[in-house]
């Protein structure tokens, strides 16, 4: 017998080959799903519809009399207010801000039954990956520079909060509160860690100790990262937010070498947020610059309320950065009755307008009264979002 035929003999049999192909697919099945990315993975997110509780009459219940006033009810699905200035991005979903319902007559038999929005639950610490993330950084002598990856990926969407897009497509009034100065006192920053929901987005300043550790161990309990940019104000030097501060007078090379200096400070940041700023934001000359280095590297860019007549909505148009504006600081009176009256007014923008975004400072009378703030939104039917949520639907 030759060796051709005895090797054929011996040939495995149908059964195995089957066997071992079944077994080799199940495990290349079982790595590249390990690969994929599960951003919600042990988050649970939950969409519950509630039905209204119906009026039960029996014999010792009285009905309204006719005519009888009934409770008015808050129409929490206004207009949804977002920067006219920012850029809708191509090809993307456009949301309708309207969302008003049209209350029928009472005499319209017809009228369909109106039921309230689904309860939204959502974990309050959905954990991030600590920074740097590689595919969106740049090594450079000072740090980590934010850069957009070789596939497009920018680290505005990489170091982003994952917004259930329940959320994004609730009617419901949507909150944005940004606490800054964060990474100057540890004390501070942990207490702001310890108290406040993951969805308060926290604006850290350059210049303390230790600032990778204290920024991944706030994206590892849920906080988005701005980083605060000192901007030259009114009055400066006299007034100085700190080192590197950008000039109005300065050259554009001189304000981009400051800039990078700044941004390397520490990774994890989804944008940038003025820190002061008075006299740079009205200066378009200084600003262009730097808000295109902001383009140039995917990051969006946020405005506080604390300075008027600022050039910036112009030349974010120009430039196409993704921007946004907060409307007012919630602690400029830094006592507790102020900032609740502060958030108070907020709840009414928000209901008014569909958004709102605010910013405040972390000292521990802002900190405390925001925690406790906090935790009243759900009975009152209100959202509160991280920072990316209000750029949901524009360029970025």
């Amino acid at each position: 017998m030759s060796l051709a035929q005895r090797l054929w003999r011996r040939r495995p049999g149908a059964l195995p080959v089957a066997a071992l192909s079944l077994v080799l697919a199940f495990t290349a099945g079982t790595a590249w799903l390990m690969r994929q990315p599960a951003p919600l993975a042990g988050q649970p997110v939950v969409v519950a519809a509630i039905p209204e509780q119906a009026e039960i009459i029996t014999s010792s219940t009285t009905p309204a009399e006719d005519g009888a006033p009934t409770e008015d009810v808050a129409d929490d699905t206004a207009d949804g207010m977002i920067d006219p200035n920012a850029i809708e991005i191509s090809g993307g979903e456009e949301m309708d801000g309207s969302g008003a319902v049209q209350d029928l007559a009472p005499e319209d038999a017809m009228a369909p039954e109106k039921h309230e929005e689904a309860m939204i639950i959502v974990a309050p610490h959905r954990a991030m990956r600590a920074a740097p993330i590689v595919e969106v950084t740049e090594k450079s002598a000072d740090g980590p520079l934010p850069r957009i990856g070789d596939g497009g990926q920018k680290p505005f969407d990489t170091y982003s909060q994952v917004t259930p897009m329940a959320i994004v497509q609730s009617g419901r009034p949507k909150i944005t509160l940004v606490l800054g100065g964060m990474g100057l006192n540890e004390r501070l920053t942990k207490k702001a860690l310890d108290l406040l929901p993951g969805d308060v987005t926290l604006g850290f300043a350059p210049y303390g100790d230790n600032l990778q550790a204290q920024v991944n161990q706030a994206r590892g309990d849920g906080h988005e990262i701005l980083l605060q940019v000192p901007m030259e104000p009114v009055g400066y030097p006299a007034t100085n937010p700190g080192p590197r501060t950008l000039l109005s007078d300065a050259t554009p090379e001189q304000n981009l070498s400051a800039l990078k200096w700044l941004m390397s400070r520490f990774a994890g940041y989804s944008g940038i947020t003025n820190y002061m700023g008075g006299r740079l934001l009205t200066s378009e000359e200084a600003l262009r610059p730097v808000l295109a280095e902001l383009k140039s590297r995917g990051l969006a860019y946020l405005e506080d309320a604390s300075v008027k007549k600022t050039r910036t909505s112009r030349l974010a148009r120009e430039l196409r950065l993704p921007v946004q504006h907060a409307t007012m600081v919630i602690d400029a009176d830094p006592s507790a009755a102020a900032i609740s009256a502060a958030l108070a007014q907020l709840e009414k923008e928000a209901r008014k307008h569909g958004s709102a975004i605010a910013t405040g400072s972390g000292l521990d009378i802002t900190i405390e009264t925001v925690a406790e703030w906090a935790k009243t939104l759900q009975e009152k039917g209100i959202l509160l979002v991280p920072v990316s949520a209000a750029y949901k639907g524009r360029a970025t």
